[in-house]
């Protein structure tokens, strides 16, 4: 029997085998059959799948759609994952799922546990994820707290859908801001030995920088400071750099972001990088002109509305010319068939002249996906919040997390598509009720292992429960949301839109929490978990089993905990 993942596929099969055995019985023309498409219906009353096909093929096969419909249900087999299908106006086919399929699901997922769900469209291609990637010039703030939710579900996504996937920090340690941030650096290592030097007019005045000329000064004592008006050791700014992306990982670690590589810009330009291969390769191409004092890309010959410099008149290579590089790297040297970067809006204009260079140099234009998010408001008590408490300053990614948790930042950051530009409630983020999407969704978890240990203080277990016992439509409905995670994964993996995570994992919560608190609106204690029939409680048992490892997956993809207690839950379990 066809299981959640694949059962679109498997009513596609049927659809298509009717209309051969209309077309072999006469009853239809043989006309070019369009995809048999199997999609949700509008209103789940029309049933749980529907197909279009009648009303595709009508002005080719010369007969109105219902008639079509009519016919093609006549040669539809029985099949045990369905009951019988219905041809409705104007030419749908509707399909409603048998319980012994929808029974059958609750097994599927007790089976799978923490792999249900997954998918083999990725085949096993390389893909890699590329986010926050933010200069390590300054610590992490809200906004790359957005991108790096947004990148770390998406990856996690494509790993579930069959990718085997690499999560990438792209680590700016070369270029201008990298000498701007070593001369602030320096100037604020020498202001704690007494000197009156300023910070330079491009540097950073952020507090922060104090805070880091502090640690060298403790750890290294004046080992960095040269005569006055000599220029900042170049070690400094090293070190400077490798202490503040120490930083940047233990933010992003409290967070709950790993990575599998941090990638050096630096890297580029050694003996092995791969920025000289990159510009012999357009060089050959004859892609590259010297004009100007300068080296241009002729990305006009390919499609952009004007070339792009590459080397500027004093040698230092553009952040383009190093963007250019770093994607050789990606497709060519280590052969990633999808490349994902999220991005800051910001960089908007950077994108399409980013998709030429890749394709110039033999990396996949179309297997390069750019995402760009949008800014994050933070509103407190209905008014906006700009700076930080503790410093006056920007609000950084470890405030936030200290004042609302990673779980429900990281909820909130992917409710919005991220295109959109999103305002993040902090007052709500720490609600403790059903207000707060992020409480509601945990707490439907710790409700659901309540049960299971509610049951087992009582001597009840899921094992052995009988899913053939599960026929009221409270049970089936359950079971139905939690076959959509299949489907919204890959629209996820496909899209690459992770808002459909919170969202499907608030329907499915919402789903539980309608299951268990049938009896109450019924008032009908027939409909509890735990019942005096024991066979039944333990069918429904297995029904709680299962939705407890489903949503603690979209929870996980989320990079969210599943709690098992909960201080509310344990008062409020039913069962």
């Amino acid at each position: 029997m066809a299981d959640a993942r694949d059962i679109r596929q498997h009513l596609e099969s049927l659809v298509t085998g009717a209309v051969r055995a209309a077309v072999a019985a006469g009853e239809l023309p043989d006309v070019a059959l369009p995809g048999a498409t199997i999609e949700r219906p509008k209103d789940a009353a029309n049933g749980d799948y529907a197909s279009s096909l009648p009303l595709r093929l009508a002005r080719a096969a010369m007969k109105p759609p219902l008639t079509i419909a009519e016919v093609l249900v006549r040669h539809l087999p029985a099949d045990s994952a369905i009951e019988v299908p219905e041809a409705v106006p104007p030419g749908f086919i509707n399909f409603r799922l048998s319980n012994a399929f929808l029974q059958s699901q609750v097994e599927w997922v007790i089976a799978t546990g923490e792999r249900y769900a997954d998918l083999t469209i990725g085949a096993g291609k390389k893909a890699q994820v590329e986010f926050v990637s933010a200069n390590p010039t300054g610590p992490l703030h809200v906004g790359n707290g957005r991108g790096a939710a947004i990148g770390d579900a998406l990856a996690e996504a494509l790993a579930a859908a069959g990718y085997v996937v690499e999560r990438e920090y792209y680590v700016n340690d070369a270029g201008t801001q990298t000498d701007s941030f070593g001369e602030t650096l320096y100037a604020r290592y020498q202001q704690l030995f007494g000197r009156a030097v300023d910070i330079p007019k491009d540097g950073y005045p952020g507090h922060y920088m104090v805070d880091l000329a502090e640690q060298l000064k403790a750890r290294e004592a004046d080992a960095y400071l040269r005569p006055e008006g000599d220029a900042a050791p170049a070690r400094l700014t090293e070190v400077g750099i490798e202490l503040m992306v120490a930083n940047i990982r233990q933010t992003l670690s409290a967070f709950g972001v790993r990575y599998d590589r941090w990638f050096s810009e630096k890297s580029l330009y050694g003996p092995s990088g791969a920025y000289d291969e990159a510009m012999a390769l357009l060089m050959r191409n004859g892609q590259l002109v010297d004009r100007e004092g300068a080296r241009w890309f002729t990305s006009s010959d390919l499609g952009e509305d004007k070339d792009n410099v590459v080397v500027r008149s004093d040698g230092r290579p553009t952040y383009y010319a190093s963007d250019i590089a770093y994607h050789f790297d990606k497709f060519v040297k280590r052969g990633f068939s999808l490349v994902i970067d999220v991005w800051g809006a910001d960089h908007h204009g950077h994108v399409s002249r980013l998709k030429t260079a890749t394709g110039a140099v033999g990396g996949d234009a179309d297997g390069l996906h750019v995402l760009l998010y949008q800014l994050v408001v933070l509103k407190r008590a209905g008014e906006v919040v700009r700076l930080s408490k503790r410093s006056g300053e920007i609000i950084t990614l470890d405030e936030l997390v200290e004042e609302v948790g990673a779980d429900a930042a990281r909820f909130f950051f992917l409710l919005r598509s991220p295109g959109a530009q999103m305002e993040f409630d902090l007052d709500l983020a720490k609600k403790q009720s059903n207000e707060n999407p992020v409480f509601y969704v945990q707490y439907a978890h710790a409700r659901l292992a309540g049960i299971l240990r509610r049951a087992a203080d009582q001597g009840l277990s899921p094992e052995g429960g009988d899913v053939a016992l599960l026929t009221r439509p409270h049970e089936l409905a359950l079971v139905r949301e939690m076959m959509r995670l299949s489907e919204v994964i890959q629209i996820t993996a496909t899209t690459f839109e992770p808002q459909h995570l919170p969202h499907y994992a608030m329907s499915l919560a919402t789903a539980f929490h309608a299951f268990n608190d049938a009896f109450k609106v019924q008032n009908d204690s027939s409909l509890k978990v735990l019942t005096e029939d024991e066979a039944l409680s333990r069918a429904r048992l297995r029904l709680v089993q299962a939705a407890k490892v489903s949503l603690a997956r979209v929870l996980g993809i989320m990079g969210m905990s599943a709690p098992d207690r909960m201080d509310r839950a344990e008062t409020a379990i039913e069962g």
